[in-house]
């Protein structure tokens, strides 16, 4: 992929991520040349590298479609992240340098703090500092890109895990088994906690979506007594 077909995948990729092309929003050919400035060809392979990445679906000859999620596709996808995420984390617990488990000491700490005083954006922030750490210190860059590729279709969902974070104290506890793992070199301890600890966030996050999802449904009619006489 050329670097104008680059830089035209990833503004794209931002937009459906952050929410500013909603799920349904077409990309038409045409439209997007004429907004980047460029000629079919680069829009056709942004297009291409966004629906090998899973966040559109293609439309021959003719652009793309934002893709919906389901809660089907979104439970697989976290089951696929808890996986790739333990698997790291026991791979790290092997293979993180003692700087980076001194780093990886310090991010914690401050993540108490954060947690102490309620200041969640800030928790968040080195929460994911936390787990890209360790993902990075497995030195493995395809489990790396498959990683990276799976947290950028579960971007949009952000606010949902955000509602579940809010129960930080859970969240370090895990984090501090997590740490305690991979500071002593036991793998399988690490690949434990950050499977527990991953498990539990796809659970909640898939509880608060499916809450959402059965508010936003219409109620269903229900009969009056002489329609259930009939019936």
């Amino acid at each position: 992929m050329g670097n104008a077909s680059s830089g035209i995948c990833r503004s794209l990729a931002e937009d459906i991520v952050s929410g500013k092309l909603p799920p349904g929003q077409k990309l038409e050919e045409l439209v997007l040349a004429e907004r980047f400035q460029v000629s079919r060809t680069p829009i056709r392979e942004a297009l291409r590298e966004l629906h090998a990445r899973g966040l559109i679906e293609l439309q021959p000859r003719k652009g793309g479609v934002v893709r919906r999620i389901s809660l089907a596709d979104l439970s697989e996808m976290l089951e696929a992240l808890a996986a790739l995420e333990s698997l790291c984390c026991g791979l790290s617990a092997l293979r993180m340098s003692a700087a980076q488990k001194e780093q990886l000491a310090l991010l914690h700490a401050q993540a108490q703090r954060c947690a102490a005083c309620g200041d969640q954006a800030s928790y968040l922030g080195l929460n994911q500092q936390f787990h890209r750490l360790i993902s990075g210190a497995a030195q493995n860059q395809v489990l790396q890109t498959l990683l990276e590729g799976l947290r950028e279709r579960l971007a949009p969902f952000g606010a949902a895990l955000k509602a579940v974070e809010q129960r930080l104290q859970i969240s370090l506890a895990e984090h501090q088994a997590i740490l305690q793992a991979v500071q002593a070199g036991d793998a399988p301890a690490a690949e434990r906690a950050m499977r527990q600890h991953t498990a539990r966030l796809s659970a909640q996050v898939m509880a608060v979506l499916r809450q959402q999802q059965a508010l936003s449904e219409p109620a269903p009619l229900v009969a009056g007594p002489e329609e259930e006489t009939q019936a």
